[in-house]
């Protein structure tokens, strides 16, 4: 039985980490570059049910940006995702009228800063690295994160949450 669970979770987790990758290549106008809306983030918000999902979204984020993007990406991008599902995991027993809002907050502040105001500001080859094109990357970035992770992702983990089958499923 245990090996059977174990099986169920690693098939989840790959499964998972390929949905987040084809959504971002899919997407991958809206995915990569200055101004991200990278929908695959929602699913960020899936440590909520277990540690298991924070190795499902950093394989999915660095699939993703190593077919998508740049190696820059790969190594500063994936870092924040891991950085983020791990705060996202570790926040998941905190509720605001019942919602994992702010689990949500972890994935929006990692990437504002990693991606939006280090990596977008400091890597990219045409950007000018200066304090307002800083703050505007990482605004950019906060605000897509926040309508996929806080929006969007504690959506989906209520959805989960309130669905027998998927809660079933995603535990």
């Amino acid at each position: 039985m245990q090996k059977t669970n174990r099986t169920r979770r690693l098939v989840r987790c790959a499964l998972l980490a390929a949905v987040y990758t084809v959504l971002c290549l899919v997407l991958g106008y809206a995915s990569f570059g200055p101004v991200q809306f990278r929908i695959a983030e929602s699913l960020v918000m899936l440590p909520v049910f277990g540690p298991e999902y924070i190795v499902s979204s950093v394989l999915g984020c660095f699939l993703a940006n190593l077919l998508g993007s740049t190696p820059i990406d790969v190594i500063f991008g994936t870092a924040a995702t891991l950085v983020a599902a791990a705060g996202t995991w570790l926040l998941r027993n905190v509720r605001i009228r019942g919602l994992v809002i702010p689990a949500s907050l972890p994935p929006v502040l990692v990437n504002a800063v990693i991606v939006g105001a280090l990596e977008l500001t400091f890597f990219v080859p045409d950007a000018a690295a200066t304090l307002p094109a800083a703050a505007f990357n990482a605004l950019t970035v906060g605000l897509g994160e926040i309508i996929c992770c806080s929006v969007l992702g504690v959506g989906l983990v209520k959805l989960i949450e309130t669905n027998p089958a998927l809660r079933e499923f995603f535990h």
